[in-house]
């Protein structure tokens, strides 16, 4: 598994931990799916040029410095119970609609209630 480093916050993170330790764990979460995985292994910088065009994203403009490759040792899903919930703002909407509509009608006989 890969993924390409991008020139651009000059930060150093991932190099500098892989300079010191190979073992790598990835933490990796889906919110609108309600799923969670945990991945180790251990990582390796490279520069070859055709691992690098393996993981080079087309139409992004972003330099490509190195690759961070990764050899999965383990894996596994965890259980989703202590995942919270993520919604996007449509999807909140979606929810929230109904029960506006619900209040303007129950507004509205209110108001009807009243004039009576």
């Amino acid at each position: 598994m890969g993924f390409a480093d991008f020139k651009g916050n000059l930060q150093y993170i991932s190099i500098d931990n892989l300079a010191h330790s190979d073992r790598v764990f990835l933490f990796l979460m889906d919110y609108a799916h309600h799923r969670r995985l945990n991945i180790w292994g251990r990582g390796k910088v490279t520069n070859d040029k055709s691992l690098l065009s393996q993981i080079t994203l087309l139409n992004y403009p972003a330099q490509v410095e190195r690759g961070i490759m990764i050899e999965i040792e383990a894996m596994s899903w965890n259980c989703p119970q202590h995942i919270p919930r993520h919604y996007s703002e449509a999807e909140v909407e979606g929810k929230i609609e109904p029960l506006q509509t619900k209040i303007r009608e129950l507004e509205a006989k209110l108001a009807q209630l009243k004039q009576r």
